[in-house]
């Protein structure tokens, strides 16, 4: 086991899964010994892990810890990834209130659940569009390049009003920011294109403003313009507009395009829940939360810091000390879910947690449901045939991403006679 309970040695974060859908097993030993383990962080300081349910929304709820993560140890670098203030900016996830309560509160009526039902016609029409092309194209095809990553990306961008045609270069710097093992300077470098990039870009919406998300927070649904550098009619600084378009833009298109192919690959391994999923459109709502809890492809948790000397979990936390809450290990809560390690669409998860839980729970979770919503069964509804063209070893897995998910799909299907 990776990581011992309570007061005993700290250990780092598990990582070795040996099925590619559950978790590492460490965390189940860990949710049976008491659910609270000493972790080690790769920077040198000590701090906790929690793996069951109760313990992490628990967390996630109270005020006693901080979510600034100028103050919390990484569970997977050893350095600081963003240590410069100025690139905090509008990066509300890693904010407090009533910093966060603003960006949020700002930010929030673009993604509500009624406002993501309006844009189903066109997230039909774009999943029709790919489909269309892979059916033309025909097998084999990969499902990342072909389905799962092109569709929220292109949502997304078009939400926002960033030119689709640069999703080769802010994709390529996303992944150098989401991949495990890479140097500061790699990461500095990445995270500072996307910076400039997204900069020009607020720039440019101020001189020719559209009707998109970012279009509208620079210069107001009227087109007020704002002077560089100054708040715009949002009330955001050009600072703030760049941190909070790239949150959204990153966090748009990654975790949506990996549970998408991740979600399709579980399908297909399951062969009797992609039937029900492709036959029977009443099981698709609760489908999707099963596949969110049964994946859950945010795979090392969440990160937050005590404020002061509490308990929970039955450990002692000091203040200072970082605790990471395992969402795919409370997921997968036996006392919570029951058969939590079995894949049924028909279950109600009404508790799952793969969109977190609390005041940070994802603001785009209503814009990934209706993706998957769509695309899960329109793609098994086109391609009914619908396999994978390699053995399921060759499948290669992102193990090395902090968003779990597949690199590639290659899949196949039989082409329809005449």
């Amino acid at each position: 086991m990776s990581v011992t309970s309570r007061a005993s040695t700290p250990s780092a974060l598990p990582r070795h899964r040996d099925c590619p859908f559950d978790p590492p097993s460490a965390y189940t030993e860990l949710r049976e010994e008491g659910g609270a383990g000493r972790l080690a962080f790769p920077d040198g300081n000590v701090g906790w892990l929690l793996t069951r349910h109760e313990d992490v929304s628990q967390l996630l709820a109270d005020d006693r810890f901080s979510s600034d993560r100028r103050r919390t140890s990484s569970p997977v670098h050893s350095f600081p990834v963003r240590p410069d203030d100025r690139r905090m900016l509008g990066s509300f996830i890693g904010m407090d209130p009533p910093e966060h309560t603003r960006y949020r509160r700002l930010l929030s009526k673009w993604f509500t659940a009624r406002g993501m039902r309006g844009l189903q016609p066109r997230i039909e029409e774009i999943v029709e569009d790919h489909l269309a092309a892979m059916e033309r194209a025909g097998p084999p095809a990969d499902l990342v390049t072909s389905f799962a990553q092109p569709i929220p990306s292109l949502v997304i961008c078009e939400l926002l009003g960033v030119p689709y045609e640069d999703r080769t270069d802010f994709q390529r710097w996303a992944t150098v920011l989401l991949r495990l093992g890479q140097s500061r300077q790699e990461v500095y470098a990445a995270r500072d294109a996307l910076w400039d990039y997204m900069r020009g870009l607020i720039d440019a919406k101020r001189h020719r403003p559209d009707e998109a998300l970012l279009s509208r927070l620079v210069n107001g649904d009227h087109g007020a313009p704002g002077g560089p550098g100054t708040a715009t009619a949002a009330g955001l600084t050009d600072d703030e507009l760049t941190g909070v378009g790239l949150l959204l833009l990153v966090a748009g298109h990654e975790t949506t395009a990996n549970m998408l192919a991740l979600g399709t690959y579980a399908l297909l391994r399951h062969p009797e829940q992609a039937r029900m999923v492709r036959e029977r459109p009443e099981v698709i709502d609760l489908a999707v939360e099963e596949l969110l809890r049964y994946l859950t492809i945010v795979q090392f948790g969440t990160v937050r810091v005590a404020r002061e000397d509490l308990e929970i979990a039955g450990v002692r936390v000091q203040a200072g000390e970082t605790v990471v809450g395992s969402l795919a290990s409370a997921n997968r809560d036996s006392s919570r879910f029951p058969d939590p390690d079995t894949l049924d669409v028909t279950r109600d998860t009404p508790d799952q947690m793969a969109f977190g839980h609390g005041i940070h729970q994802c603001l785009g979770q209503h814009l990934a449901r209706m993706e998957m919503r769509t695309g899960y069964p329109a793609l098994l509804r086109r391609f009914p045939t619908l396999r994978l063209a390699v053995e399921p070893d060759q499948v290669p897995l992102r193990h090395d991403m902090l968003v779990y998910g597949v690199h590639r799909l290659p899949v196949t299907w039989d082409r329809a006679a005449g």
